[in-house]
């Protein structure tokens, strides 16, 4: 339905200087104001100058720089449009609420100037060679309209060689109802290919590139190159048929003494050699004249049109003219087996001269000799000879005779039906004799293969989209205008070579039984000469424009970058000719010559053009089905239905074709696509294939919304969470290739890493840190997703993390992370508190979590362990994901020679023996091979290292919490200062006093005492803590607050600090540990003595990882008897289960 558009004027009161809040701008001088013009649509007042700019502002510009798909790139009107002035962007003050949007976006009266001065760019084949006049400037409009342009580069591109060469023959031998049933569904094909492709041309500017473009556009790169590629196959192919039958023309009905190898009749050997001689020579003549130039080519193009066009009117006329006045052209039929016209001119056996009988010519070539008493051969002798007319008239009534098809085997006898005659025992072929035999072995399917590349060439039109004046109103109409005109062409054909001619004539394929004449000649007038001469040019000029046009097209694939090794054949001359390009279709063409059988190089193109065009209608019917957006195609009298039954059909017709020629050319674009997909370069194009994949992963994603999957379907569906150095590289990138060994590239991978900051000031770096994180993936060969968050501590990124990564079903299960090393150290930015608060976290989301200390040592993907082994070590029940993990490691090639050790720990009271056969029974039934061993723990007494070693862990801890509390003494001491004296700290250089070794005129020096008071007031100001509030509350009365300081003051808050700090460090080396403590230290020292004397030389051990203490007191303890379990091993994975069993012994 049709849209008003308004235009609203914007009324200036004033000059255009004058504006709300602007003064002293000068108005400009009279001479530029702009009468309003009677023009509705003109934008009324306003600024004269942006007026002006605006008029000057030059249309879409062509870059020649453009890179990646080779097409060349326009400079958008609609946004970052670089080539706008900017200095002169904001003279009017009316619009300058929108001043910041304007630094990307341009007004709309701007973009409304940009598209109306629009010019699409001539991208045909003539622009190659009009490029070598370097004085033309400016590109000139195209003016080519739909008749010229469209309908009739189609019309020529249509009708072809098989109408000429094959046609009369496929009606013979399929009978006018099967001939007319071929023609209708490759005709119908066609016809809903050419709408699929009208709805895509008119859906926006298509630039020359005909089917690849819209396909790849529509379809994506990798569908785009692989049926670009077939497409340029079949067009090189074609290339191939019509110059073998410009030579079958030549050599069968124009010069047959020009043949170099002679053989007899019926020799097939003598005449494939002379197709593969002169095909070669024909092929290098007109690589030739291509290189030299393509503008002769397209010069010559109307001759060989006009050749078709007298070709096809000579053909009715002659159909006309037998309704009144049949061609005499007799057919000589020895009983109903139809003879050669060559050999002899009489069709008798005797004849009468002077009363005296006299053999003919015809009984010397059956008896071997003149003589009447001569021995012949027996057919001869119980058959007559009759003499028939090979073209009746439309008027005969033999259409009735030729409704039916006569299919036969290769060497058959060319028969007339209805005729009776004797047969003989004698049925195959006998060399000399002038019978006339059928060639090939003739069948439905095998006829439809070599009548489809008759209907091809419905892209001449779309190829040629640049050099018309409205492309989407031409290729529509005349596309489907020359495919309705060649449809009927060949469907009265049938029916009028049915009415007409004869039909042993029909299934003579090479005119024998005419003289030798092309058959479809015979039935031209005013003479058969003007069929064969305008068959030869038309065929000879299509093979021209096949080579022509495959090499620009294999030099548009080779510029989209999509394809490395074509790389090189995207150069050329220096005009843009693509000759490597050129010499590799001249190459395959060659390969199509020297198969020599027009009848066996017809199916191989069928199969690349049907390919093509299935891909047509499977684009237009994503498109319509998916309702993208931007699918808004002019041409409105298209449907999915319509385009899936011409995919449907076209399917159909590959494999009527020929079924291995099917399944072959199906294998290569096949090929082609994987490769694509692994080795091409990347491209966006916003195709429909992604938007099928977005349709295809929301519905899977609503179909596995609900509830946890089956432990059946369990797999560990990880988030790895990566540190990132100062320059955003990731520091463990071991951690990433584990991940990946792990997964075998199956299951969801997130990869996520938290920046502390605010969002805003840290955008740019989280880009970075993403680009960086994904550059390895990437190298990694990680296949999953990135997610970089931003958060005011690490600690609450980690958190949204795990909350939050994934989307509906697809959620991570498993959390990966490396052990902090130097959690030790208190100025790890992933600290020990942060690491037992992500345990503590993953447990309350029932995630599995795995740690894996010492990951710098974990292996890459490029090393092999030849031998070694994975020990387990289950402690507790994790719902089974200590045995899950080795065997999905030992998937991929890293682990895949490593074997399986576990090892359970039994007690005091435990039957070891029968823990060990449970154990093998229990593995048996998970289908896992696994050494099993039971490893004895008796209890004994604590020894004085553990006790000593739990008593250094508690004073350490107790140290630090001393060292913290003075610390946030200090930071309360600044705050208060901060908040309600900052003159004082001006003038004074001291701050509160150090608890431990540090002086306290060190503190605050200089002008940096601000900006630290500051920071740790922000600090404390923006945290959540209770405690934080409360000691900030408690500060800020006034009775606690030190306005002035004395020296007096000073000296007494030193010796005051001083010995309450010496009283809390005196109570720390007379401390004794907390026997619970004692215990689990214990634990960790007997447990890794074990560990290490069983496992020390395995390439892994997997470990039950205890939970965090609930009380949060003893969480560095904590870290500690971990560190203690795992001393002394290299690569460690401590395992967490999520809650739920991973693994089952049922089917």
């Amino acid at each position: 339905m049709p849209t008003n558009f308004t235009v609203v004027p914007v009324e200036t009161t004033a000059s255009c200087g004058e504006g709300p809040g602007v003064q002293g701008e000068p108005p400009p001088p009279p001479e530029q104001a702009q009468e309003p013009g009677n023009d509705d649509r003109s934008i009324r007042g306003g600024c004269a100058r942006r007026q002006q700019q605006q008029q000057q502002t030059d249309s879409i510009r062509v870059e020649p720089g453009s890179c990646g798909d080779g097409i060349p790139r326009e400079s958008s009107p609609f946004i970052n449009n670089a080539g706008m002035e900017r200095g002169n962007i904001y003279e009017g003050k009316n619009m300058a609420l929108f001043e910041e949007e304007m630094d990307s976006n341009p007004m709309v009266s701007s973009l409304l100037n940009k598209l109306a001065n629009y010019t699409n760019v001539t991208q045909g084949v003539v622009e190659h060679e009009e490029d070598e006049d370097s004085k033309r400037k400016e590109i000139k409009a195209p003016r080519m309209g739909t008749f010229i342009g469209v309908y009739l580069p189609c019309l020529q591109n249509i009708l072809g060689v098989i109408l000429f060469l094959r046609l009369t023959w496929i009606v013979g031998t399929a009978g006018v109802l099967e001939s007319f049933i071929i023609v209708f569904m490759c005709c119908a094909g066609t016809m809903l290919t050419a709408i699929s492709m009208s709805a895509i041309a008119t859906n926006g500017v298509v630039p020359a590139g005909g089917s690849y473009y819209m396909i790849s556009r529509s379809l994506g790169p990798e569908f785009g190159g692989a049926v670009g590629l077939c497409f340029y196959l079949g067009t090189t192919f074609a290339g191939a048929m019509y110059i073998l039958g410009t030579i079958e023309i030549l050599l069968k009905y124009i010069s047959p003494n020009a043949a170099i190898f002679k053989g007899e009749d019926g020799d097939e050997t003598a005449m494939l050699n002379n197709m593969r001689v002169y095909g070669t020579c024909i092929v290098a003549l007109m690589a030739i004249v291509v290189f030299v130039g393509v503008k002769y080519v397209n010069k010559l193009a109307l001759v060989f049109l006009a050749c078709v066009i007298l070709s096809i009117i000579a053909i009715y006329a002659g159909v006309i003219k037998t309704a009144f006045d049949p061609p005499h052209f007799p057919i000589c039929l020895l009983g109903n087996r139809t003879l050669i016209k060559k050999s002899f001119y009489t069709c008798a056996k005797y004849s009468e001269k002077n009363n005296v009988t006299e053999t003919t010519e015809l009984w010397k070539e059956f008896c071997g000799s003149q003589l009447l008493n001569a021995t012949c051969n027996e057919y001869f002798t119980l058959n007559n000879v009759t003499e028939i007319e090979g073209i009746p008239g439309v008027a005969s009534g033999v259409l009735i005779d030729n409704l039916w098809s006569v299919y036969g085997d290769k060497g058959a006898f060319v028969e007339k039906q209805d005729l009776p005659s004797v047969p003989v025992l004698e049925e195959t072929k006998v060399p000399g004799l002038p019978y006339i035999y059928t060639d090939i072995m003739t069948y439905f399917t095998m006829l439809v293969g070599i009548y489809f590349p008759s209907v091809t060439g419905i892209m001449a039109g779309s190829n040629r989209s640049g050099d018309l004046r409205d492309a989407q109103k031409s290729i529509p109409t005349g596309t489907i205008l020359a495919i309705s005109t060649t449809s009927f062409i060949y469907l009265s054909c049938i029916v009028l070579f049915g009415a007409c001619i004869e039909g042993v004539v029909l299934r003579d394929k090479f005119g024998e039984a005419v003289n030798g004449n092309l058959v479809i000649g015979t039935l031209a007038w005013p003479s058969p000469w003007v069929i064969v001469i305008g068959s030869f040019f038309s065929t000879c000029g299509a093979g021209l424009q096949s080579l022509t046009g495959a090499p620009r097209l294999l030099q548009a694939i080779a510029r989209d970058g999509i394809v490395p090794f074509l790389h090189i054949f995207g150069h050329g001359k220096s005009n843009g000719e693509p000759t490597w390009a050129l010499l590799l279709t001249a190459f395959i063409c060659e390969i199509g010559i020297i198969i020599a059988s027009l009848d066996s190089v017809a199916p191989i193109l069928s199969m690349f053009f049907l390919m093509c065009y299935l891909f047509v209608n499977l684009a237009c019917a994503v498109q319509t089905l998916l309702r993208t957006p931007n699918w808004r195609p002019r041409f409105r009298y298209y449907h999915w239905t319509l385009s899936f039954l011409g995919m449907s059909l076209c399917l159909a017709l590959m494999f009527i074709c020929s079924w291995y020629y099917a399944l072959v050319a199906m294998l290569i674009a096949g090929c082609i696509y994987k490769y694509i997909e692994y080795r091409g370069a990347e491209k966006e194009w916003g195709d429909g294939i992604r938007g099928l994949s977005l349709n295809a992963a929301r519905y899977a994603l609503l179909r596995v919304e609900h509830g946890p999957p089956h432990t059946k379907n369990w797999r560990p569906q990880v988030l790895v969470l990566l540190n990132l150095d100062l320059e955003q590289l990731v520091k463990h990138p071991r951690l990433l290739s584990f991940a990946s060994q792990l997964k075998a590239g199956k299951g969801l991978t997130i990869v996520g890493s938290v920046l502390s900051g605010i969002y805003l000031d840290k955008y740019t770096e989280a880009q970075k840190a993403e680009e960086s994180i994904r550059s390895l993936m990437g190298a990694e060969k990680t296949k999953g997703f990135c997610q970089i968050v931003v958060s005011s501590t690490v600690r609450d990124g980690i958190s949204h993390l795990i909350q939050s990564a994934g989307l509906g079903g697809m959620k991570h299960n498993t959390v990966l992370i490396a052990w902090p090393q130097s959690w030790k150290q208190t100025d790890n930015p992933f600290s020990w508190k942060n690491f037992v608060d992500t345990v503590r976290e993953t447990t309350a989301a029932q995630q599995a979590l795995l740690v894996a200390k010492n990951i710098d040592l974990f292996p890459t993907n490029q090393e092999r362990f030849s031998e070694g082994n994975i020990d387990v070590w289950w402690i507790v029940h994790d719902g089974g994901m200590l045995m899950l993990l080795p065997f999905l490691l030992r998937q991929h090639k890293v682990w895949r020679k490593c074997k399986m050790r576990i090892f359970t720990v039994a007690q005091m009271d435990d039957n070891s023996i029968q823990m060990k056969k449970d154990l093998q029974m229990f593995l048996y039934h998970l289908r896992l091979n696994a050494e099993v061993e039971v490893v004895e723990m008796f209890e004994n007494d604590i020894s004085a290292f553990t006790y000593e070693k739990t008593l250094v862990m508690e004073q350490r801890s107790q140290m630090l919490k001393q060292m913290q509390l003075s610390k946030n003494e200090r930071e309360r001491e600044i705050q208060s200062i901060t908040d309600e004296s900052r003159s004082s700290i001006r003038r004074k250089s001291h701050s509160s006093p150090q608890c431990i070794g540090q002086d306290i005129d060190n503190l605050l020096p200089n002008n940096t005492q601000e900006e630290e008071a500051q920071l740790i007031h922000d600090r404390n100001t923006a945290s959540h803590s209770t405690t934080m509030v409360k000691s900030h509350t408690a500060v800020a009365t006034p009775e606690k607050i030190q306005m002035t300081w004395t020296k007096e003051k000073l000296i007494s808050e030193k010796h005051k600090n001083k010995e309450t700090c010496l009283t809390g460090y005196k109570d720390i080396f007379n401390m004794k540990p907390n026997q619970s403590n004692v215990r689990r230290m214990h634990t960790a020292v007997k447990l890794n003595g074990v560990v290490l004397n069983k496992s020390q030389h395995a390439q892994l051990v997997l470990l039950n990882m205890p939970g965090p203490p609930k009380n949060r007191q003893g969480d560095e303890n904590y870290m500690e008897f971990l560190e203690v379990l795992t001393e002394g091993l290299n690569r460690v994975l401590l395992v967490r289960g999520g809650g739920r069993e991973v693994i089952t012994i049922y089917s």
